[in-house]
């Protein structure tokens, strides 16, 4: 689609091939560039070549989690207890960003843990990004907050697009902000194209992904034709992240023409 620029989150798409061949097959269906959360049981090196050799840039990284059973297993950074862990995190999420060059890194907020209050996670959420925010602005990435609904994450504590909005609008910097992923906003919020407006100042990176089964764009109840105008006639220059599940397979799902790439194009 004229005027926006996607990229392919390799976690969610291609998954019908081995990790390090869905940067070829991102290539060869015209993505420019890529987002993938955790590069982190990869060497960076690795991660450089494959970019490289396919002519494609890194777009997003997300500071790292903890095992699938533990508090942590969708981020730390509300978690008075993980404070080591997260930082620890968010130094090795720098360090992959600048072998990278990435411009983004998610700053996970977490699942709210036993024992712990909303006011307790918000004093050590803010904390969190307090101490992560200087280091960001020294190393030149921007952070991002993305609220995720709870009916794919219970317990998610940034779960409220506006309190991450709040948040980022007290820091006022360049360096922090919105991650705005339209399939968790229609779940949480509803009302896209109001919210779009509001908070599209805010925004330094877009997903998408239709509602309610979080496939491609144009299988769901979302009017996408709507959407990408009012971004192009917001005049969005930043990168769009399709981070979805193909209801058949990648190629497919790109097919119809919203993205631009495909057969459809």
């Amino acid at each position: 689609m004229q005027g926006l620029h996607f990229c392919a989150n390799l976690k969610w798409l291609f998954t019908e091939l081995p990790f390090e061949q869905r940067f070829a097959a991102a290539a060869q269906a015209g993505f420019e560039a890529v987002e993938f959360g955790l590069p982190y049981d990869y060497e960076a090196d690795f991660l450089l070549q494959q970019l490289k050799e396919n002519g494609l840039r890194q777009i997003l990284i997300n500071t790292p989690i903890g095992p699938a059973d533990s508090v942590m297993r969708s981020g730390s950074a509300c978690q008075p207890q993980s404070s080591e862990f997260f930082r620890n995190g968010m130094r090795e999420a720098l360090r992959y960003a600048a072998a990278l060059d990435c411009p983004f890194i998610h700053l996970q907020a977490g699942i709210l843990p036993p024992g712990v209050n909303e006011r307790e996670a918000l004093q050590q959420f803010i904390s969190n990004i307090k101490w992560s925010l200087e280091l960001a602005v020294e190393q030149g990435v921007c952070l991002l907050l993305e609220p995720i609904n709870l009916r794919d994450i219970p317990g998610f504590f940034l779960h409220d697009f506006h309190l991450a909005a709040n948040i980022i609008e007290q820091f006022n910097s360049p360096h922090l902000r919105l991650m705005f992923d339209i399939y968790h906003c229609q779940i949480s919020h509803g009302d896209i194209s109001h919210n779009l407006l509001r908070y599209l100042p805010l925004t330094g990176h877009i997903q998408v992904a239709d509602a309610p089964y979080r496939s491609e764009p144009g299988s769901g109840e979302l009017n996408w034709d709507f959407i990408f105008k009012l971004l192009r006639q917001q005049d969005y220059q930043g990168w769009i992240g399709c981070e979805y599940k193909p209801l058949t397979n990648t190629a497919e799902s790109l097919s119809g023409g919203w993205s631009g790439l495909g057969s459809g194009k």
